[in-house]
């Protein structure tokens, strides 16, 4: 496992494998890793040479200054985690200061509107910030591949609009949602939550699937109301919101339409920790 922490050095390592026609993949996180994080890797060793681990808790991307304080950061573990992938692993571990070259703020970003939906809605500036660090990635790693998880399905589509708009090289490779033995999506934010907490989250998938199970006979409207009466009745879990949207435009959808392909996007509190989930529709 080689670890850098400056983006030269890693820029330079890069140049010699690229100069040896080597692929590299890309899997940006922000550290916390758990079988998620390492499937998504799995997944990048099949289709790569080299794979390159970004571990980096952006700044630029949280609009709530508690939760940036609070978010989970266990670099020396996920070393140790990351040390079964041996000799073809490179692990990048940047300061905020070293990947933005001591300006470390937002650039402004247009996704077609894509940003603007759900959590671009309810987190004001995220996407400017997800963007702007996939960016500057893609540009230090020069990647064949990038693999994102499908968890954060909303920032994966920006993410591909984003490749589109600026003709970066890269292919974008989404990867199913990773779940708990009790249907919770892994997240390195379930660091956070108590044992009971965790279990009492599985409610969040398991509402999901029976809102799934109802698409195809009851309207988007009857859905809607029956999720939300589901998190009413829940003592332990809040509904920030559940929204039935058109995968590729991300747009909440009113009535459902042939030949359209739907998803839906859920996010609930619980120990004052977010958890998203999303299902596609069928």
């Amino acid at each position: 496992m080689e670890i850098f922490e400056t983006k030269k050095l890693l820029s330079a390592r890069i140049n010699e494998l690229k100069y040896s026609s080597l692929q590299v993949g890309l899997v940006p996180t922000m550290g916390a890793l758990h079988r998620g994080h390492l499937s998504l890797i799995h997944r990048a060793f099949e289709e790569n040479d080299y794979v390159v681990v970004s571990i980096f808790v952006n700044p630029t991307q949280f609009d709530n200054a508690e939760d940036l304080k609070k978010y989970p950061r266990t670099l020396e573990r996920d070393l140790e985690l990351l040390k079964v992938f041996e000799d073809k692993i490179i692990v990048y571990t940047p300061s905020a200061e070293d990947i933005y070259d001591e300006n470390i703020q937002s650039e402004n970003h247009e996704f077609d509107g894509l940003e603007s939906e759900m959590e671009g809605a309810n987190r004001p500036g995220h996407f400017d910030g997800v963007g702007t660090i996939v960016g500057k990635l893609f540009e230090i790693v020069n990647p064949n591949r990038a693999y994102f998880g499908e968890k954060d399905f909303q920032q994966l589509q920006i993410i591909r609009k984003m490749v589109e708009k600026k003709g970066f090289s890269v292919i974008i490779v989404g990867c199913p949602i990773f779940r708990e033995e009790n249907g919770l999506a892994m997240s390195s934010r379930n660091e956070r939550l108590s044992e009971k907490a965790k279990n009492e989250a599985a409610f969040i998938h398991q509402t999901l699937l029976q809102a799934q199970e109802n698409f195809e006979r009851k309207s988007i409207d009857e859905i809607k109301t029956f999720v939300e009466k589901q998190f009413e009745n829940h003592p332990s879990l809040t509904l920030e919101y559940f929204e039935i949207a058109d995968e590729d435009t991300l747009q909440s959808a009113k009535t459902k339409q042939s030949g359209k392909k739907y998803r839906g996007f859920i996010v609930a509190h619980i120990e004052n920790v977010r958890l998203i989930d999303n299902l596609a529709f069928v």
